[in-house]
């Protein structure tokens, strides 16, 4: 705070103090430096080692480690070369994580790979001519595979490439023939977690380094192994297992059985690597230094003490002008806007630097202004919980309005400013009277995510309630207490958003949906609706300015009161004014709801769109919504005025890609005030022009508060949300004492998030974890080519092995299979040229390839290179292609084959085409959901596939067909069979459930990942994100899903060798067995 105090003045006295007394309450734990992923120097006298993003060596034995490389960037996974003069890491510095070579005589230091995506370095070959690493470069759905490279640089290519199956974590044996490395599964990704499902267990492999052998399963998956080592003499493996019900290290003889090693009941043994002697291997457990001797059998831990002045983020100054919330005054003449947790205030109209509100560590949200437009009300989290705080901008004071260790969230300033509503735990709906400060329970009900409005006449509230079968819909209670009635009654999950009143308090208008279908906005009527009739608005243009209209039976002749001239000069003002009292009298008027009959009262608005977020101006006449379309929003406008002269229409107000939201009207119902991509714009409704407003804010960020802030912020949500009360049967309180020293201690963001998975990864749950700082590295092209690497390596260049379906390549059409690619852009390609860095930057340009045809002959191809996703999407149709061509010819054309990626919406409408009419005309199709991400999308694709047909549709001269197709209703109506394995996770566990719970068919396969809780999310302080996995899934037996996979009927193991091979088990046996289903149900 000592920083900002110089920019302080007046109203932020009080908030600078009331911070100071949080920052006692929450002192800072010791610092304590974590310690990560080590290696030993051949001589076996040393070990490097990561901490603080950085790399330090220590001797072997422990004591003073001294820093050897540093850089604001992450650096990590250092390996010594074998004759110890260089030093391999990662490092993030110039993207998301690339292998750089340290000579350590002479510092000098290059880069060895080039890409867009993660590196992940596995080891030096043990003539210390190739570097061995793990990349999701050429896979689909990017899964791993095993590369390397040359040690003085090169072109990296693969040297274990299954195709869709995960390959990490490699090893070369000391005789360079064959690397042992661990498949299946996505223990790569979440090796931070402690335990593990089915999609955590992995199979130890020994690859020969030919391509065209097969590697060999050494140790099935019968639990997580991990990160293999081999003895100097080539005869033993070393690895990580979880096999006795904690992780320990363990050995292979080849040709023997797995040797338990070392025997700890709980903790860590992470990034185990052995020296080059075999005497020793180090490894990390729970943050420090371990080391094993081999020929003792004894572990300890390595003191270590830290010193050297590593780089780590400064206090950074900073001038924001990116907002998360901004919350417009009743007078349109304020903007409260909130920058990286703080709240700042500017004037609406010409913007300009904010006034700072608070100044907190922790972070402020959901502003909401009283009615005067001069105090504030807003969330804090303050002491690690949600509490209510006002400021007073006449006072320049703040003040708490709750405390304790409740959630209190969610306040809405009544309309005539003498109270407040919140909701308390999510479970009561509370109101605090400001005069004498009391405040009372008005409604307990379930209120998860509620919106909360108030009548304009400040007499009743509506909110969202939770009710049967998690269905949301909107109570009214009136403000002064009593009973809460339902004024909405649908059967939608995703409904109840955003509740709006008109102005003149006769109706609510709301968002409401099912999940995956378009949302829409509905009216409830609060009391029967009077039509208002053009006959009406007639008789009004008769009535003297100021007057009430004639009755309708009013015939009488009266002398005029004024002359012509005096009304033609009144009438002006006189309409202003009357109108004016006209408003504020239908606004503070008290009415009455209607219960009775109000279930029949909801319609939903003729929009036509994928409409949310409701908006009423002011004068009630128009509605601001805005409408979803590819991941993208953009705002339009819908008259609500009765009897328009012709039926209203949305017209869109904007039209770009930016996110927009607090979406507010002016106080006059001219203007839209919005943020776009968090930046205050302000729309002219009119016209649709939109001009920004200047806003910034002006503020330190030190990474040493939002380090532990961010930690408990992710600690405090998951206290709250996970899903199991008794936290797997962990001590949630403790583990946050055991990692805030090492919070405290961590130098870096990338550091800090490292420690926080490992805290959650102790509760070993799916569906968790903490990401952020994504990196921007530049994009490196992808040609659609594969390459030889026997050839390559042998000097013959970059042979093409492979060119992929689509791909630039083959859409440029003239490349073969066998010719070789000699220059990019004119550079020419030698053993040392790294073609990835050739193509950094040229994603979606003109980039000329030289070919050598077989015959030695050079011509020029002209491509337009694509970024990773494309390449790795191209890759997986190629794949579903192959598959359905083969089941085809296993079948004799009697089956069809489709393949569903994940169970979000872009697979189910890709499901839709590929049940296409050829499928339709199959006997039967096998349904593949291998390697399905999950998502939340089952119920609709087990629908096509278990919707029977009971009806037959006939046009006079065409084929019958059934009703439900010829409807355009989705049902398959075929017999299925589905494949499923360990990769097979979340939805698509859902999905394998209800296929199984349906008896529609029999499971092939392996069973699934047992990895399903269905999550949400959230953001940090820091711009970090933490998942929250807040909702059991169990089967209609009882039986939670997490950790309990889904079986197969018959079971069909993959093995290695299968893409070189061009066979698929258990594709074939699906075929087998669907077979034999229609050749029993003929006979």
């Amino acid at each position: 705070m000592t920083a900002l105090s110089h920019r302080l003045r007046g109203p932020f006295l009080a908030s600078l103090c009331f911070a100071s007394t949080c920052f006692l309450a929450h002192a800072a734990p010791a610092s304590r430096p974590s310690l990560a992923e080590p290696a030993l120097s051949p001589d076996g006298k040393e070990i490097a080692f990561a901490s603080g993003g950085d790399i330090w060596t220590v001797p072997a034995e422990g004591g003073i480690a001294h820093l050897l490389v540093t850089d604001p960037a992450t650096e990590s996974r250092p390996m010594y070369s074998p004759d110890g003069t260089q030093l391999a890491f990662i490092s993030t510095r110039t993207g998301s994580g690339d292998i750089y070579i340290l000579t350590l005589a002479t510092g000098e230091l290059r880069r060895l790979t080039f890409s867009d995506l993660p590196d992940q370095l596995d080891g030096w070959s043990r003539d210390g001519k190739w570097i061995y690493f793990t990349s999701a470069a050429n896979d689909i759905a990017h899964l791993p595979d095993i590369f390397r490279v040359s040690a003085a640089g090169g072109t990296p290519l693969e040297v274990s490439r299954e195709r869709y199956l995960s390959e990490f974590e490699s090893a070369p044996s000391p005789d360079g023939e064959n690397v042992a490395l661990i498949a299946k599964g996505i223990s790569y990704a979440q090796w931070w977690r402690s335990g593990h499902a089915h999609i955590d267990e992995t199979e130890l492999w020994l690859k020969p380094l030919a391509d065209s052998t097969p590697a060999k399963v050494l140790i099935p998956a019968d639990a997580k192994h991990a990160w293999p080592m081999w003895s100097q003499d080539g005869h033993t493996l070393y690895f990580m297992s979880d096999k006795s019900g904690a992780e320990n290290l363990w050995s292979l003889t080849l040709g023997g059985e797995p040797k338990q090693l070392t025997h700890f009941e709980h903790g860590r043994v992470l990034y185990p690597s052995i020296c080059v002697d075999g005497k020793a291997i180090v490894f990390e457990r729970n943050l420090t230094i371990w080391k094993y001797d081999i020929a003792s059998g004894k572990a300890a831990e390595v003191p270590i003490t830290l010193r050297g002045v590593p780089s780590s983020p400064d206090i950074r100054h900073t001038t924001e002008n990116h907002f998360d919330e901004m919350e417009l005054s009743p007078d349109g003449k304020k903007m409260a806007l909130v920058a990286h947790g703080d709240v700042f205030v500017i004037p609406a109209k010409d913007g300009g630097d904010g006034f700072r509100v608070t100044a907190t560590p922790e972070r402020e949200s959901d502003l909401h202004w009283s009615s005067d437009s001069m105090r504030l009300v807003y969330v804090s989290e303050r002491g690690g919980h949600h509490n209510l705080y006002e400021y007073d901008f006449k006072t320049n004071k703040e003040r708490p309005l709750t405390s304790g260790t409740d959630e209190n969230e969610n306040p809405r300033w009544s309309p005539d400013g003498k109270s407040i509503v919140y909701t308390r735990n999510e479970r009561e709906l509370r109101l605090i009277a400001l005069e004498g400060m009391s405040d009372k329970v008005l409604a307990n009900d379930l209120m998860e995510e509620p919106t909360i409005e108030w009548s304009a006449n400040s007499q009743w509230i509506a909110y969202t309630t939770v009710g049967v079968d998690a269905f949301r819909n909107i109570k009214v209670i009136p403000a002064a207490g009593g009973e809460a009635h339902f004024v909405s009654f649908l059967a939608n999950g995703e409904s109840a958003f955003n509740i709006v009143w008109a102005p003149d308090g006769k109706y609510l208008l709301f968002e409401t949906a099912q999940r995956s279908e378009d949302f829409e906005i509905a009216r409830v009527d609060l009391t029967p609706h009077v039509p208002k009739y053009r006959e009406d608005e007639l008789r009004d243009l008769f009535h003297a300015p100021g007057q009430p209209a004639p009755k309708q039976d009013d015939t009488k002749t009266k002398p005029a009161t004024t002359t012509p001239e005096e009304a033609k000069t009144g009438d002006k003002e006189a309409d202003k004014d009357a109108e004016k009292d006209k408003k504020e009298a239908d606004k503070n008027k008290p009415f009455n709801i209607d219960f009775d009959g109000i279930r029949d009262r909801l319609t939903l608005l003729p929009l036509g769109l994928n409409a949310m977020e409701p908006h009423i101006s002011p004068d009630g006449k128009t509605l601001v919504f805005s409408a979803r379309s590819e991941n993208h929003s953009n705002l339009y406008s819908y008259s609500l005025e009765e009897n328009p002269k012709e039926p209203p229409v949305p017209k869109q107000l904007t039209a770009n890609a930016e996110d927009k939201g607090s979406i507010t009207f002016s106080p006059d119902s001219k203007e839209l005030l919005i943020l776009e991509d968090g930046q205050p714009r302000r729309i002219t409704l009119e016209s649709g022009q939109a001009k920004p407003i200047q806003a910034t804010a002006t503020m330190d960020i030190d990474f040493n508060t939002d380090k532990v802030v961010a930690f408990n912020e992710a600690w405090s949500v998951l206290n709250r949300r996970f899903y199991d009360q008794d936290f797997h049967g962990r001590n949630w309180s403790e583990l946050h004492d055991t990692f805030a020293p090492y919070i405290a201690g961590s130098r870096t963001p990338d550091e800090m998030r490292r420690d926080i998975n490992l805290m959650i990864g102790e509760l070993d749950a799916s569906h968790s974890g903490i990401s952020g700082g994504a990196a921007h590295p530049v994009k490196t092209g992808r040609l659609g080519l594969r390459f030889d690497r026997a050839d390559y390596e042998a000097g013959k260049g970059l042979v093409i092995r492979e060119i992929v379906p689509l791909g630039p390549a083959a859409v440029e059409g003239s490349m073969h299979v066998g010719e070789k690619l000699v220059a990019v852009n004119g550079t020419p390609i030698d053993g040392h040229t790294n073609l990835n860095q050739l193509l950094e930057d040229q994603v979606g340009r003109r980039v000329v390839l030289r070919i050598s045809a077989t015959d030695g002959k050079e011509r020029d191809a002209v491509v337009q290179p694509v970024d990773s996703a494309t390449e790795s999407g191209l890759l997986y149709r190629g794949w579903v292609e192959h598959n359905r061509a083969m089941v085809e010819k296993l079948s004799g054309g009697k089956l069809g084959y489709v393949h569903i990626a994940d169970m979000g919406d872009h697979s189910l409408k890709q499901l839709y085409i590929d049940l296409d009419a050829q499928n339709e005309g199959r006997e039967g199709v096998v349904v593949d959901v291998r390697n399905n991400n999950g998502g939340y999308v089952n119920g609709y694709a087990i629908d096509v596939l278990s919707r029977k047909n009971y009806l037959l549709m006939t046009t006079r001269g065409e084929p019958t067909t059934p009703s439900r197709q010829m409807l355009g209703q989705r049902a398959l109506g075929l017999p299925t069979v589905l494949l499923t394995n360990e990769s097979s996770l979340s939805d698509a566990e859902d999905f394998t459930e209800g296929y199984r719970a349906l008896h529609l068919g029999k499971v092939v396969g392996t069973p699934t990942a047992g990895w399903i809780i269905f999550t949400g999310g959230t953001g940090l302080i820091d711009g970090s994100a933490v998942r929250l996995p807040e909702i059991r899934v169990q089967d209609l037996r009882g039986q939670t899903m997490e950790g309990h996979p889904r079986p197969v009927d018959v079971e069909v193991v993959r093995q290695p060798g299968e893409t070189l091979e061009d066979h698929d088990s258990q594709l074939e046996k699906a075929v087998s067995v669907l077979l034999d289903q229609l050749k029993a149900g003929k006979s």
